[in-house]
């Protein structure tokens, strides 16, 4: 089996004439794989019926609509844009982004992600495709870049459990700047996110119990930062923080040495999530960029939020 390819792949891999496997991965210039790809689409797509169609509509977890209704969406997100501090840009992002977004940043396999024929692939996360966009503000020459947005994104990874949806939609937060030593930077932009959860869940009187966390994944003076200016500055503005020093999900993915998280009660409690990262220090090979992010399911705040 090669590497990274599963089962499957080896075996249509196999069908296929040995020769033919090199053009189709690196032969091909870019534009003529498209060209490949999109002429036996459009040859498939004639020979699909409506009952077909149809079937596929009521089968496909990719293309079955959302569960949430639309009204309680458009009566909780524009809370959270309310609530952004003003020096948070918004921004209305593609629902396409360039192929490798997520992987070429991260430990993301692309197999999660739904890939174009066009050389792109689908939005599976929001911080990724803001990190980039604030990675060539920053290449302009602009100060610290803080970023909002929010859009449905799709993830192609199976889900098992009740709610759990191959689509559904975030509201993310995206801070780079230049590092001022001493974990200050990131101190700074912790505080920045965490403050702005911790109002938009006052603002909209989330119902359960909901728990702000942070986790340094390695000691050191970030770490310090944490117990001396993080957690005293957003108890002084009524947020209580909790210190989690047992989290391992993220290590690896938020390697800029920290992870935050916003829990609920009950099932499908994480509503959010986010960490330092490296992203705009690789986009922008300087080593000194200092990278935050953060998103939360507002389909999840929104099934959690008092009358409005």
């Amino acid at each position: 089996m090669t590497d990274g390819s599963s089962a499957a792949e080896d075996r249509v891999w196999r069908a296929l004439p040995v020769e033919a496997r090199e053009p189709l991965e690196r032969g091909l210039a870019p534009t003529d794989l498209q060209t490949l790809l999109l002429s036996v689409a459009r040859a498939r797509a004639q020979r699909v019926t409506p009952h077909r169609l149809l079937a596929r509509w009521r089968e496909d977890r990719f293309v079955r609509p959302s569960q949430v209704d639309p009204r309680l969406l458009a009566r909780v997100e524009p809370v959270l844009w309310a609530a952004l501090p003003t020096r948070f840009a918004g921004v209305e992002l593609s629902p396409l982004a360039p192929l490798g977004c997520c992987a070429a940043l991260g430990p993301v396999h692309q197999n999660r992600v739904v890939t174009t024929l066009r050389g792109s692939e689908v939005v599976s996360d929001p911080t990724n495709a803001l990190a980039v966009e604030a990675a060539a503000r920053r290449s302009t020459g602009a100060g610290t870049v803080h970023l909002a947005a929010c859009c449905r994104v799709v993830r192609a990874q199976a889900f098992d459990g009740p709610g759990l949806s191959a689509h559904f939609r975030l509201f993310a937060l995206v801070s780079t700047g230049r590092d001022a030593g001493s974990g200050r930077t990131e101190s700074a932009m912790l505080v920045e996110h965490l403050g702005y959860w911790h109002e938009v869940l006052v603002r909209l009187r989330v119902r359960d119990a909901v728990t702000l966390s942070v986790t340094p994944f390695a000691g050191g003076v970030l770490a310090e930062r944490l117990t001396d200016e993080v957690l005293p500055t957003l108890a002084a503005r009524g947020a209580a923080l909790r210190l989690d020093n047992d989290r391992t999900h993220g290590v690896g993915y938020y390697d800029g040495g920290v992870a935050l998280s916003i829990d609920a009660d009950g099932p499908e409690g994480q509503l959010g999530d986010g960490g330092a990262t490296t992203w705009t220090a690789q986009l922008l090979g300087d080593r000194k960029e200092r990278c935050l992010v953060s998103c939360i399911s507002t389909e999840r705040l929104a099934a959690r939020v008092a009358a409005l």
